[in-house]
């Protein structure tokens, strides 16, 4: 129990109150009122929780891996964005590994695409079109969608759809 210096020394129990929506006085048992000192009351304050930009898309994210898993016949397709890279995975998590993957840090794609500020639309569909054709090669034709937390447009979307064009079904 938290006390002020004041009550360092003291043997009594004093009345607590709560702080919140609603105040809530906690009862004690033979507390003194002749004292000002002895009637301060214990404050307890609820903080409230400070969520992130990327704390909610990991939280999208767990709650969308909840319904989505990939299997052997459906391997799961993740995409990953940061603000420099864009990743995609094909993952069967049955077995718990990487069947495919097309990355904007792979030195022969890295060589072939130039962007300077961060991977552009035009990145994602040619990350699309590389992870499909890796992906057939390996006679995977259906995957599940994972867009990882992100929302669906932009770079996602344009990964998605050049993945569909090149012969990926999802």
């Amino acid at each position: 129990m938290l006390a002020s210096p004041a009550l360092a020394g003291a043997t009594h129990s004093f009345p607590a109150f709560v702080s919140g929506s609603r105040g809530v006085h906690l009862p004690s048992a033979s507390a003194p009122s002749h004292s000002p000192a002895r009637r301060a009351a214990l404050v307890v304050l609820a903080k409230a929780k400070v969520s992130t930009p990327n704390a909610d898309r990991i939280a999208r994210h767990d709650r969308l891996r909840k319904k989505v898993s990939g299997t052997t016949e459906r391997p799961r397709l993740s995409v990953f964005r940061s603000n420099k890279h864009l990743y995609a995975q094909v993952i069967d998590d049955t077995k718990s590994c990487t069947l495919a993957s097309a990355s904007t840090m792979h030195k022969a794609l890295s060589k072939e695409l130039e962007y300077s500020a961060g991977p552009t639309t035009e990145v994602a569909q040619k990350i699309g079109e590389v992870i499909a054709k890796s992906c057939l090669e390996k006679g995977i034709t259906k995957v599940v969608f994972d867009r990882g937390g992100f929302l669906y447009h932009g770079r996602i979307k344009a990964l998605a759809d050049a993945a569909r064009e090149n012969g990926l079904e999802f």
